[in-house]
């Protein structure tokens, strides 16, 4: 089994009977660091390969992933097919659910509870008054980017700890973007002053930060900084030691309190906190919201400061249409198959 983020792999480790070598991510199983490796013709050494959050697989992702399969080899791809499109072109789940040419089943029973309710709700273009008697929804309002960062912040560092039982560290900020007066940097900066301040004195970073560490284009791992020496900033991220070489810190590493929702997606955190400002109107559309708030696992804060524009997303704002050739070569190629 193969999933997203290193994340979903401890997460599918932790159910899964072959924990230590059964799952890794698609990007560990295609460099050979994770998986069974390679056959003697160069193919991946599986009978099986069940790919989870496959909605994240771009074109040339999924293209080199189907050509590593030896023959005979059976592939699964699951996933969710109302979060966000991958972050690389193309949209190879969307294309193969609606080019119908091979066997699909359909598991539509949502999470329990009231996040669930809501998360459902969403998809399915509604954004309804959920009731939540145990604090797993709290809805913060909010005038100014300068307040929604500070109540952030206070959400973060004593409400949802004291009020929800969950520490700060098992906890997520999501944003719509990196720029403004509260996107990713002046979240994390505000984060970084109160949970963990010191003078960046490795390359902007200190021991014990939260980062979000770019490996590859589309890609973002979450981890925390434990050292930097000659070779680099040291990390440990799902519990691996990784080692950023310094010239590449720069451009790979982010403080990693806050995200963006595509930097989340594939992950889950016991809470989050997502964080909406005036000026993030423009930047909501019905994938973004239901991706940002299926984040949360026990406890959803929404910092709302943009009235009516978020139903309005939630009801009208799909995704941008993105062109493919591929459901046209799947129909011409394969006959279509009944869906399950």
């Amino acid at each position: 089994a193969a999933v997203h983020t290193s994340e979903g792999q401890l997460r599918l480790a932790a159910r899964s009977a072959a924990a230590d070598t059964g799952v890794g991510t698609v990007a560990g199983l295609l460099s050979g660091a994770e998986g069974p490796g390679r056959d003697a013709e160069g193919a991946l050494d599986l009978d099986l390969l069940i790919v989870l959050d496959a909605p994240q697989l771009d074109v040339e992702g999924a293209a080199v992933l189907v050509e590593a399969l030896p023959d005979g080899a059976r592939l699964v791809l699951s996933g969710d097919p109302a979060v966000l499109w991958s972050a690389g072109p193309g949209r190879v789940f969307a294309d193969l659910l609606a080019a119908r040419v091979c066997p699909q089943i359909a598991s539509r029973t949502p999470d329990p509870g009231p996040l669930g309710d809501l998360v459902s709700g969403i998809g399915a273009g509604e954004l309804g008054q959920v009731e939540a008697p145990g604090k797993e929804i709290v809805i913060v309002p909010v005038r100014d980017a300068g307040e929604a960062v500070h109540r952030t912040v206070q959400l973060v560092a004593d409400s949802v700890p004291r009020a929800i039982g969950v520490p700060a560290e098992q906890t997520v900020v999501i944003t719509p973007g990196h720029g403004g007066a509260a996107g990713t940097r002046a979240l994390n900066a505000a984060l970084k002053e109160r949970l963990n301040p010191g003078p960046g004195r490795f390359g902007g970073f200190d021991p014990g930060d939260r980062v979000a560490y770019s490996p590859a284009p589309g890609r973002t791992v979450t981890g925390q900084v434990v050292d930097a020496d000659a070779d680099g900033l040291h990390l440990s991220c799902a519990g691996a030691p990784v080692v950023v070489p310094q010239e590449r810190v720069e451009q790979a590493v982010r403080h990693g309190w806050a995200l963006t929702a595509h930097q989340a997606v594939g992950g889950r955190w016991p809470a989050a906190v997502v964080v909406l400002p005036g000026d993030a109107a423009q930047s909501l559309s019905r994938p973004w919201v239901y991706t940002a708030f299926g984040r949360a696992e026990r406890h959803l804060s929404v910092v709302h400061g943009v009235e009516q524009a978020l139903p309005k997303a939630v009801a009208e704002s799909l995704p941008k249409p993105r062109t493919t050739r591929l459901p046209l070569l799947l129909k011409t190629q394969v006959p279509p198959t009944a869906e399950a």
